[in-house]
């Protein structure tokens, strides 16, 4: 069998959900590798993501959300997320973006209690990556040129204050961004706190330290490669140990523009 294509992201087309998946999409001047695997035997979890591509098609948008809560009352708000993103797609400034979603999830979350989101704007045409942090864990970053992996903070050299808080708390937060400059070969890593919750048969603790180090071990390759790397290990640490919770990995590489 011949191996399939990863998708090409149309201009204003959306893609995601909190559906068990594992694929390959490509973005200008991006390719990026998700898998989502809902806590068994749920098909649907609390963890969302989804990728867009603005009209003129030089920028994406990449966003990881972990809702406080499972199954339908989930995908209603995945619903509304999901129009915010479209109704944003052209916006090169996404604080509003964050803004509209904690608003969006504030006014038709009954049932659900918060929210953690991180939204990313990646502009191919320059490189430059716009981060908005909503309470969320701290993307992985591999720089490529100097064969390291950090973690990607708000406290860069272009930081602002970032008021963290997580979606659906306060109508109105004011949510900034951060922007940083990614060069090929680079990759960023999205992950829920389901990741980084996974314990060993000693019950010790991942945490987002643990997740680096395993990134470390892997050999730098392709967005999916890294991506099914970080997966194994992530389950050989684990052992025999079941996932306690939904757990969602979105691996990032910025390639040649296309």
């Amino acid at each position: 069998m011949q191996p399939v294509a990863p998708h090409r992201l149309a201009c204003l087309e959306i893609r995601g959900g909190n559906e068990r998946a594992s694929y390959s999409i490509d973005l200008p001047g991006m390719t990026a590798w998700i898998s989502c695997r809902p806590l068994t035997p749920a098909t649907r979890g609390g963890d969302l993501h989804y990728l867009s591509v603005c009209s003129r098609g030089f920028v994406s948008r990449i966003t990881l959300a972990d809702v406080a809560g499972h199954g339908e009352l989930v995908s209603s708000v995945a619903e509304r997320l999901r129009d915010v993103l479209r109704k944003h797609s052209d916006a090169w400034d996404q604080s509003d973006v964050v803004r509209d979603l904690n608003d969006s999830f504030l006014a038709g979350a009954e049932g659900l209690q918060y929210a953690t989101a991180i939204v990313l704007g990646y502009y191919s045409a320059t490189g430059e990556l716009l981060f908005t942090n909503a309470g969320h864990l701290p993307p992985l970053w591999y720089h490529a040129a100097e064969q390291k992996w950090t973690l990607m903070l708000e406290s860069s050299p272009y930081s602002k204050d970032v008021a963290d808080l997580p979606l659906g708390m306060i109508p109105g937060t004011p949510y900034t961004q951060t922007a940083v400059q990614i060069a090929a070969g680079d990759l960023i890593v999205l992950y829920t706190d389901g990741v980084t919750d996974s314990t060993d048969a000693s019950g010790a603790h991942l945490e987002k330290d643990g997740l680096l180090r395993l990134a470390r071990r892997i050999p730098p390759a392709s967005a999916s490669q890294t991506g099914r790397g970080l997966i194994e290990s992530l389950d050989a640490f684990r052992g025999l140990v079941p996932a306690n919770d939904d757990e969602t990995v979105v691996i990032l590489e910025r390639v040649t523009a296309s």
